[in-house]
């Protein structure tokens, strides 16, 4: 998939069949408008292209009114947004600053500038509930009739419900929030995860107890949805996933940077990989079942006897089987 970032002033090398989001996620919503689009991209002999923003347009209006607690939880990071929309068919992805001035467009100029001129849109699928322009003033009305002036087809997809629930990015969020591991599942079609390369860190946990050793991986956006510790599986590192336990947040015991750290203790370390053998690799980790909230610990030994504790029950997770018999629904996509 070819990636842009930012819109430049000349058409696209080709024109596109265009879909415009922030595709948090990429849940089973955006996967149903991604194959969507994609058939008509191949009927019509154009290019599947996605149109997203970084930041996240509510992050830039929460961070100009003075009140950052507002801007929504980030599901994925930018690289496993753009691994699911490969995997949906798109042949082009185009990421656009989202500033004062994207801000400012009128609707108008916002389709010319961006759509027409800068991403050559032959036809644009967007959402039932898609507003566009400065103070939101475009919607799919105005979208159609400006499509119908610059020589674009507009469609509009409605609503994705999975066992009657709307399937959107803000329940996706409310399930992680919730720590519902199996509804995250139903909703994105596919396990939570999390995918970077290896990172090296304190390498406290080493030095913690018998030694729990940890993967280290940054989640680069301040707020995650996901939190908290979990029963997880790594995969990247071997022929075959790795169960672990993993901690996603700030640290609070032993750090207060703010920094958001995802570190996995792989359960069953391969001898061949030896204890540095993991740095800098690209492995992806599954969060499949939470086991509690992150925590602040007075003090070392309190925290490794949490450790030890989380440790036992992700074993426990295991030996009952419940990977299994996720596994048999792994792929649960449209």
């Amino acid at each position: 998939m070819h990636i842009v970032r930012g819109i430049g002033s000349q058409r696209s090398a080709s024109p596109t069949a265009l879909t415009i989001g922030n595709f948090d996620g990429v849940h089973r919503g955006h996967q149903a408008m991604l194959a969507l689009l994609r058939s008509e991209a191949e009927h019509r002999g154009l290019t599947p292209t996605v149109l997203s923003f970084e930041p996240h347009p509510r992050d830039f209006f929460a961070a100009r009114s003075g009140r950052p607690d507002q801007a929504p939880s980030r599901i994925a990071t930018l690289r496993d947004k753009v691994s699911e929309l490969q995997r949906c068919g798109m042949q082009r992805l185009m990421v656009a600053r989202f500033d004062a001035a994207m801000a400012a467009l009128a609707p108008r100029d916002f389709v010319r500038q961006v759509l027409v001129e800068g991403l050559g849109a032959r036809y644009v699928l967007v959402g039932d509930d898609f507003r566009f322009g400065a103070r939101r003033q475009g919607d799919y009305a105005s979208l159609d009739a400006l499509g119908a002036e610059f020589g674009f087809d507009v469609a509009r997809m409605m609503s994705y419900e999975v066992h009657g629930l709307r399937v959107s990015s803000s329940s996706v969020r409310a399930a992680l929030a919730a720590g519902d591991m199996e509804l995250t599942r139903t909703l994105l079609g596919r396990p939570y995860s999390v995918s970077g390369h290896v990172l090296h860190g304190q390498k406290l946990g080493r030095r913690l107890g018998p030694g729990y050793p940890t993967l280290n991986l940054r989640f680069p956006h301040p707020r995650p949805a996901a939190r908290g510790i979990h029963v997880a599986q790594v995969h990247g590192l071997t022929d075959t996933p790795l169960p672990a336990v993993a901690s996603l947040g700030s640290r609070p015991t032993v750090d207060d940077s703010g920094r958001m750290l995802l570190e996995v203790h792989c359960l069953h370390w391969p001898q061949a990989l030896g204890p540095e053998g993991a740095y800098a690799k690209l492995v992806r980790v599954e969060l499949l079942h939470k086991l509690r909230e992150e925590t602040r610990f007075e003090g070392l030994d309190a925290l490794t006897a949490a450790i030890e504790a989380d440790v036992q029950a992700a074993r426990a997770w295991f030996a009952a089987g419940h990977a299994a018999q996720r596994r048999q629904t792994t792929r649960d996509r449209i």
